[in-house]
């Protein structure tokens, strides 16, 4: 793997959100005040979505007093803490630059019918969790086939001594009821003189 790519690689969360475009939603963001630190919600429309890897980006726009604001935020930013889906859009474009000449209530997109309000992740690193994890199990079973001989006899041995041990143990609780069954006997013998 390219240096560059295995250093991005790092910097990848494992799970983003699924961003469609048209979606109203919540973005989260860590904002440092001094000495503090807040989360803040910036609530608006997802007009855009550009790039890949780590420097992929959405752009989301809303209106804060009759002024159109737009932010734009990196996905795997550290800084964006979550991103929940408010309304699913129902759009035909890739970009909603048109929205931008909009006022009012032209300035949402429609809302499709029916849909289910979802927060979706999506996994990024699970390929190379994937292969880690197979590498492991080729490991395992490598071991195994050059143990795998003594392991048997062992279960063997094991199920010949558990067996052994049934037998002894049903032996004791035999004797035990016969020793039961003779006080109960004497007992008898005893209320009936």
């Amino acid at each position: 793997m390219d240096i560059i790519k295995s250093i991005e690689h790092e910097q990848l969360k494992n799970k983003v959100p699924e961003l469609k475009i048209g979606n109203t939603v919540r973005v989260h963001v860590k904002i440092k005040e001094g000495n503090k630190e807040r989360i803040q919600v910036f609530e608006g429309v997802i007009i855009k979505k550009q790039g890949g890897g780590v420097n992929e980006t959405f752009t989301v726009r809303k209106i804060s007093y009759g002024v159109g604001v737009e932010k734009t935020f990196l996905v795997h930013s550290p800084l964006v803490e979550k991103v929940e889906v408010v309304r699913v859009g129902k759009v035909r474009r890739a970009k909603l630059y048109y929205l931008r000449d909009r006022i009012g209530k032209a300035s949402k997109p429609r809302e499709q019918v029916g849909a289910r309000i979802e927060t979706k992740e999506i996994t990024v690193k699970e390929d190379l969790v994937e292969e880690a994890v197979e590498e492991v199990v080729a490991e395992e079973v490598a071991t195994e086939e050059t143990v795998e001989t003594p392991v048997e006899e062992v279960k063997e041995e094991k199920v010949v001594e558990t067996v052994e041990e049934k037998t002894e143990t049903e032996s004791e609780e035999t004797a035990e009821e016969d020793t039961t069954t003779e006080e109960a006997k004497s007992e008898k013998s005893e209320e009936e003189k």
